[in-house]
């Protein structure tokens, strides 16, 4: 049987989910709320890496690989920010709502309804976001294989998860789905968590060196969410393809 990281379960979920996308009020909420720090910091650090100088839209020309990308809420701001982009979903409902979502804001953005393992475009990326990804696949040591694959050498790949802890257990299924309904009951699976280290371990056997490692925490009193090093509950790894 052909190896996947396609999980149905998760699919079927987000699918009936996926006419919210784009209501900062609806289920995707949190997510909008989270948007402009990820959007911030993977700038930054793309920035950076490639020693880019320009301020009018200085990801042009960089190829931009979202997966895992739903409605679009990341590919629209980077495709905004220059980069050609591609998002791929396997949810056929989550790319027909990007898809309309782009093209009423007259963007041009590639989607596609695929996983890492299947898209075959015989091309490669210079950046790849599996950002709130790799928590909702199955075999998630081969999904960070297959997206390795499509990274051009010296790329990077930005990977934002939930660590698996007992405060990430309190804080992101017991506050954030049961006390403060943020999301939905059953949004996320505790178990299917994973340790910064043991993310580390499968970008190191995948030709992926970690480059950087930051926490993202909540502020209750500004009401936003910001880098921090706390990593207990979310963070955020950039790794560079060797």
């Amino acid at each position: 049987m052909k190896n996947n990281t396609i999980n149905e379960k998760e699919i079927k979920k987000f699918s009936q989910m996926a006419s919210e996308w784009w209501d900062p009020q609806g289920k995707f909420a949190p997510l909008h709320k989270f948007n402009p720090v990820r959007i911030k910091y993977i700038k930054e650090n793309i920035i950076s890496h490639y020693n880019i100088k320009r301020e009018s839209e200085p990801l042009k020309n960089l190829c931009i690989l979202d997966i895992g990308c739903g409605g679009g809420l990341l590919s629209e701001p980077m495709s905004r920010l220059g980069a050609k982009v591609t998002g791929i979903d396997p949810s056929e409902k989550n790319i027909k709502i990007a898809k309309l979502h782009s093209k009423k804001n007259k963007l041009k953005i590639n989607y596609i309804c695929s996983s890492p393992e299947e898209i075959n475009l015989n091309k490669k990326y210079d950046i790849i976001l599996n950002m709130e990804v790799v928590e909702h696949v199955k075999n998630v040591d081969f999904f960070i294989k297959s997206s390795s694959k499509l990274l051009k050498k010296n790329g990077l790949m930005f990977v934002a998860t939930l660590n698996k802890t007992l405060k990430s257990y309190i804080f992101a299924i017991i506050g954030a789905e049961y006390i403060l309904r943020w999301l939905p009951i059953g949004t996320h699976d505790w178990e299917k968590f994973i340790k910064p280290s043991v993310l580390i371990d499968y970008g190191k056997t995948n030709s992926l060196k970690l480059s950087k490692l930051d926490g993202i925490s909540f502020n209750p009193i500004l009401h936003e969410w910001k880098i921090t090093e706390d990593k207990s509950v979310n963070y955020i790894a950039k790794f560079t393809k060797n």
